[in-house]
Protein backbone atom coordinates (compact mmCIF):
# COMPACT_ATOMS: atom_id res chain seq x y z
CA UNK A 1 0.00 0.00 0.00
CA UNK A 2 2.64 2.37 0.67
CA UNK A 3 4.75 2.05 -2.14
CA UNK A 4 1.61 2.13 -4.26
CA UNK A 5 0.66 6.13 -2.56
CA UNK A 6 3.82 7.46 -3.19
CA UNK A 7 3.83 6.41 -6.88
CA UNK A 8 0.35 8.17 -6.88
CA UNK A 9 2.24 10.85 -5.61
CA UNK A 10 4.78 11.12 -7.48
CA UNK A 11 3.13 10.01 -10.99
CA UNK A 12 0.28 12.85 -10.08
CA UNK A 13 3.20 15.14 -9.54
CA UNK A 14 4.96 14.81 -12.35
CA UNK A 15 1.81 14.89 -14.26
CA UNK A 16 0.97 18.40 -12.95
CA UNK A 17 4.58 20.07 -13.44
CA UNK A 18 4.10 19.07 -17.12
CA UNK A 19 0.45 19.37 -17.86
CA UNK A 20 0.36 23.00 -16.06
CA UNK A 21 3.61 23.71 -17.15
CA UNK A 22 2.63 23.80 -20.80
CA UNK A 23 0.04 25.86 -20.47
CA UNK A 24 2.14 28.38 -18.33
CA UNK A 25 4.57 28.46 -21.30
CA UNK A 26 1.50 29.22 -23.40
CA UNK A 27 -0.06 32.08 -21.30
CA UNK A 28 2.39 33.85 -19.35
CA UNK A 29 4.21 36.77 -21.01
CA UNK A 30 7.75 36.75 -21.88
CA UNK A 31 7.79 32.87 -22.01
CA UNK A 32 9.31 31.13 -25.20
CA UNK A 33 5.83 29.38 -25.91
CA UNK A 34 4.07 32.87 -25.47
CA UNK A 35 1.02 32.46 -27.64
CA UNK A 36 1.68 29.26 -29.58
CA UNK A 37 -2.15 27.89 -29.21
CA UNK A 38 -4.46 24.76 -27.86
CA UNK A 39 -2.68 22.41 -29.94
CA UNK A 40 0.56 22.55 -27.64
CA UNK A 41 -1.69 22.68 -25.09
CA UNK A 42 -3.63 20.03 -25.84
CA UNK A 43 -0.46 17.94 -26.84
CA UNK A 44 1.25 18.89 -24.09
CA UNK A 45 -1.29 17.73 -21.17
CA UNK A 46 -1.05 13.90 -23.46
CA UNK A 47 2.80 13.89 -23.03
CA UNK A 48 2.24 14.81 -19.34
CA UNK A 49 -0.44 12.10 -18.69
CA UNK A 50 2.50 9.44 -20.18
CA UNK A 51 5.01 11.13 -18.21
CA UNK A 52 3.17 10.82 -14.89
CA UNK A 53 2.22 7.30 -16.05
CA UNK A 54 5.80 5.91 -16.29
CA UNK A 55 7.33 7.32 -13.27
CA UNK A 56 4.13 6.24 -11.19
CA UNK A 57 4.40 2.33 -12.47
CA UNK A 58 8.08 2.67 -12.16
CA UNK A 59 7.09 3.42 -8.48
CA UNK A 60 4.98 0.75 -8.14
CA UNK A 61 1.23 1.96 -8.20
CA UNK A 62 -1.49 1.17 -10.59
CA UNK A 63 -0.93 4.65 -12.00
CA UNK A 64 -4.62 5.88 -11.59
CA UNK A 65 -3.35 9.67 -10.84
CA UNK A 66 -6.55 10.26 -10.66
CA UNK A 67 -9.18 9.84 -8.11
CA UNK A 68 -11.98 9.61 -11.01
CA UNK A 69 -9.78 6.80 -12.67
CA UNK A 70 -9.41 5.37 -8.68
CA UNK A 71 -13.31 5.24 -8.14
CA UNK A 72 -14.04 3.72 -11.49
CA UNK A 73 -11.47 1.19 -10.92
CA UNK A 74 -13.06 0.21 -7.57
CA UNK A 75 -16.34 -0.07 -8.75
CA UNK A 76 -15.13 -2.25 -12.05
CA UNK A 77 -13.14 -4.83 -9.15
CA UNK A 78 -15.56 -4.18 -5.88
CA UNK A 79 -12.86 -3.51 -4.14
CA UNK A 80 -12.53 0.24 -2.36
CA UNK A 81 -10.18 -0.23 0.16
CA UNK A 82 -7.59 2.11 -1.78
CA UNK A 83 -9.83 4.54 -2.90
CA UNK A 84 -9.05 7.06 -0.10
CA UNK A 85 -5.63 6.51 0.56
CA UNK A 86 -4.96 6.76 -3.48
CA UNK A 87 -7.16 10.22 -3.57
CA UNK A 88 -5.07 11.68 -0.87
CA UNK A 89 -1.76 10.98 -2.30
CA UNK A 90 -3.15 12.55 -6.03
CA UNK A 91 -4.85 15.39 -4.20
CA UNK A 92 -0.99 16.07 -2.22
CA UNK A 93 1.20 15.12 -6.07
CA UNK A 94 -1.33 17.44 -8.11
CA UNK A 95 -0.35 20.37 -5.06
CA UNK A 96 3.03 19.89 -4.97
CA UNK A 97 3.19 19.65 -8.86
CA UNK A 98 1.50 23.36 -9.06
CA UNK A 99 4.14 24.63 -6.64
CA UNK A 100 7.00 23.64 -8.62
CA UNK A 101 5.29 25.07 -11.73
CA UNK A 102 4.80 28.18 -9.86
CA UNK A 103 8.69 28.01 -9.17
CA UNK A 104 9.96 27.40 -12.63
CA UNK A 105 8.07 30.29 -13.90
CA UNK A 106 8.78 32.91 -10.95
CA UNK A 107 9.51 35.83 -13.05
CA UNK A 108 6.66 35.34 -15.48
CA UNK A 109 4.13 35.90 -12.80
CA UNK A 110 4.94 39.82 -12.17
CA UNK A 111 5.37 40.09 -15.93
CA UNK A 112 1.64 38.86 -16.76
CA UNK A 113 -0.99 41.74 -15.85
CA UNK A 114 -4.15 39.11 -16.60
CA UNK A 115 -5.60 37.55 -13.27
CA UNK A 116 -7.00 34.78 -15.48
CA UNK A 117 -3.73 33.92 -17.59
CA UNK A 118 -2.15 33.23 -14.22
CA UNK A 119 -5.38 31.33 -12.39
CA UNK A 120 -5.31 29.09 -15.77
CA UNK A 121 -2.04 27.70 -15.20
CA UNK A 122 -3.46 26.00 -12.38
CA UNK A 123 -6.91 25.05 -12.37
CA UNK A 124 -9.71 24.93 -15.13
CA UNK A 125 -12.66 27.08 -16.14
CA UNK A 126 -15.13 27.29 -18.49
CA UNK A 127 -15.75 29.00 -21.92
CA UNK A 128 -19.28 29.72 -21.36
CA UNK A 129 -20.33 29.85 -17.58
CA UNK A 130 -23.50 26.99 -18.00
CA UNK A 131 -22.65 25.30 -14.73
CA UNK A 132 -25.44 22.12 -15.64
CA UNK A 133 -23.81 22.03 -18.98
CA UNK A 134 -20.19 22.30 -17.86
CA UNK A 135 -20.69 19.67 -15.80
CA UNK A 136 -22.23 17.88 -18.53
CA UNK A 137 -19.22 18.02 -20.08
CA UNK A 138 -16.88 17.10 -17.61
CA UNK A 139 -19.06 13.97 -17.47
CA UNK A 140 -19.23 13.29 -21.14
CA UNK A 141 -15.00 13.80 -20.77
CA UNK A 142 -14.51 11.74 -17.92
CA UNK A 143 -16.71 8.67 -19.34
CA UNK A 144 -15.04 8.78 -22.43
CA UNK A 145 -11.52 8.24 -20.33
CA UNK A 146 -12.51 5.49 -18.42
CA UNK A 147 -14.22 3.78 -20.50
CA UNK A 148 -11.00 3.93 -23.39
CA UNK A 149 -8.95 3.38 -20.48
CA UNK A 150 -10.77 0.18 -19.63
CA UNK A 151 -11.29 -0.85 -23.06
CA UNK A 152 -7.58 -0.48 -23.90
CA UNK A 153 -7.42 -3.49 -20.68
CA UNK A 154 -9.88 -5.09 -21.55
CA UNK A 155 -9.75 -9.19 -21.76
CA UNK A 156 -10.22 -8.80 -25.95
CA UNK A 157 -7.24 -6.17 -25.95
CA UNK A 158 -5.15 -8.32 -23.66
CA UNK A 159 -5.40 -11.50 -25.83
CA UNK A 160 -4.01 -9.55 -29.22
CA UNK A 161 -3.86 -5.60 -28.14
CA UNK A 162 -1.13 -3.54 -26.62
CA UNK A 163 2.40 -4.48 -26.29
CA UNK A 164 4.01 -4.34 -22.89
CA UNK A 165 4.95 -0.39 -22.05
CA UNK A 166 2.44 0.63 -24.45
CA UNK A 167 0.19 1.17 -22.21
CA UNK A 168 1.06 4.98 -20.74
CA UNK A 169 1.50 6.20 -24.30
CA UNK A 170 -1.89 5.19 -24.96
CA UNK A 171 -3.25 6.44 -22.03
CA UNK A 172 -1.62 9.70 -23.31
CA UNK A 173 -3.24 9.02 -26.32
CA UNK A 174 -6.89 9.27 -25.08
CA UNK A 175 -6.46 12.65 -23.10
CA UNK A 176 -5.22 13.86 -25.89
CA UNK A 177 -8.06 12.97 -28.02
CA UNK A 178 -10.38 14.07 -25.57
CA UNK A 179 -8.15 17.55 -25.43
CA UNK A 180 -9.33 18.31 -29.13
CA UNK A 181 -12.23 16.46 -29.32
CA UNK A 182 -13.69 17.73 -26.00
CA UNK A 183 -12.04 19.79 -24.48
CA UNK A 184 -12.63 23.13 -25.54
CA UNK A 185 -15.76 23.44 -23.30
CA UNK A 186 -14.06 23.71 -19.39
CA UNK A 187 -10.60 22.67 -20.72
CA UNK A 188 -11.38 19.40 -19.60
CA UNK A 189 -10.46 18.54 -15.86
CA UNK A 190 -11.63 15.25 -16.13
CA UNK A 191 -9.86 14.46 -12.93
CA UNK A 192 -10.74 16.31 -9.71
CA UNK A 193 -7.27 16.12 -8.17
CA UNK A 194 -5.89 18.05 -11.27
CA UNK A 195 -8.62 20.84 -10.44
CA UNK A 196 -8.61 21.08 -6.80
CA UNK A 197 -5.11 20.54 -6.04
CA UNK A 198 -3.91 22.95 -8.27
CA UNK A 199 -7.04 25.66 -7.67
CA UNK A 200 -5.76 25.29 -3.50
CA UNK A 201 -2.13 25.79 -4.38
CA UNK A 202 -3.69 28.97 -6.70
CA UNK A 203 -5.09 30.22 -3.54
CA UNK A 204 -2.16 30.20 -0.96
CA UNK A 205 0.72 31.01 -3.40
CA UNK A 206 2.42 34.52 -3.27
CA UNK A 207 1.35 34.82 -6.25
CA UNK A 208 1.60 39.17 -8.05
CA UNK A 209 -2.15 40.23 -8.67
CA UNK A 210 -3.76 37.02 -8.90
CA UNK A 211 -7.12 37.40 -8.76
CA UNK A 212 -9.59 34.97 -6.73
CA UNK A 213 -9.49 31.17 -6.79
CA UNK A 214 -13.17 30.64 -8.83
CA UNK A 215 -14.59 28.68 -5.67
CA UNK A 216 -18.02 28.70 -7.16
CA UNK A 217 -16.85 26.87 -10.29
CA UNK A 218 -14.67 23.99 -7.91
CA UNK A 219 -17.59 22.01 -7.39
CA UNK A 220 -18.13 20.90 -11.30
CA UNK A 221 -14.17 19.92 -11.88
CA UNK A 222 -14.85 17.45 -8.77
CA UNK A 223 -18.39 16.02 -9.38
CA UNK A 224 -18.42 15.80 -13.21
CA UNK A 225 -15.83 13.63 -13.43
CA UNK A 226 -16.69 11.23 -10.16
CA UNK A 227 -19.98 10.97 -11.68
CA UNK A 228 -18.42 10.30 -15.25
CA UNK A 229 -16.10 7.31 -13.87
CA UNK A 230 -19.24 5.84 -11.98
CA UNK A 231 -20.96 5.48 -14.79
CA UNK A 232 -18.60 4.06 -17.47
CA UNK A 233 -17.26 1.61 -14.86
CA UNK A 234 -20.78 0.42 -14.06
CA UNK A 235 -20.98 -0.14 -17.96
CA UNK A 236 -17.79 -1.73 -18.65
CA UNK A 237 -18.99 -4.17 -15.53
CA UNK A 238 -22.27 -4.44 -17.51
CA UNK A 239 -20.24 -4.99 -20.77
CA UNK A 240 -17.71 -7.67 -19.12
CA UNK A 241 -14.75 -5.62 -20.42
Amino acid sequence: MVQGVFGEFMGTMVLILLGNGVVANVLLKKSKGEGSGWMVIATGWALAVMAGVFVALACGSPAHLNPAVTLGAAIVSGDFSKVAWFTGAQMAGACAGACLVWLHYLPHWRETPEADLKFACFATSPAIRSPMANLVSEIIGTFVLILVGDSIASKAMSASGPVAGLGPWLAGSVVWGIGLGLGGTTGYAINPARDLGPRIAHAILPISRKGGSDWGYAPIPILGPLIGASLAALFARFAHL
